[in-house]
């Protein structure tokens, strides 16, 4: 129980904190993941479901956050060619300035509220544990959706 209440604790506290360390960009958390994900896709572009599953939202929450993005002018989305039914998100060139310029506060953020607290021996011990659990449960919100 101990260690459940202080990962809640200290998780929610975390992504609070780096959430509000962008406020200064103008971009939430949920913008900077969706960001973060078109830039390391090819041609900064990704079909829409691919990307809901990526950055683990449903498709109804990415659809909303688009329209924000959308507005401001990091994202654009595009109907897919092959596929009627589908479409693609785009980050557009003002996206990449935005996720470029904030990006370097955004690892200094991490690195100060999380990785300096951490041994080198802790950061092994957290990617073992939470990718061993993002595979399980990656199947389960598949399987689920």
């Amino acid at each position: 129980m101990k260690a459940w209440r202080s990962y809640i604790i200290a998780s929610r506290r975390l992504l609070d904190a780096l959430d509000a360390d962008l406020e200064g960009h103008d971009l939430s958390m949920a913008d900077y993941e969706v960001l973060a994900q078109l830039s390391d896709a090819p041609d900064r572009k990704m079909r829409m479901s691919e990307l809901a599953e990526l950055a683990m939202v449903s498709k109804s929450r990415l659809s909303h956050r688009m329209k924000v993005m959308e507005k401001a002018g990091w994202v654009r989305r595009e109907e897919c060619e092959s596929d009627r039914r589908g479409s693609y998100a785009v980050m557009t060139d003002q996206g990449w300035k935005a996720i470029v310029k904030a990006a370097p506060s955004h690892v200094a953020s991490v690195r100060n509220r999380l990785m300096d607290h951490l041994t080198v021996k802790d950061q092994e011990d957290l990617a073992k544990i939470f990718d061993r659990l993002q595979t399980e449960l990656r199947g389960q919100f598949i399987s689920e959706n």
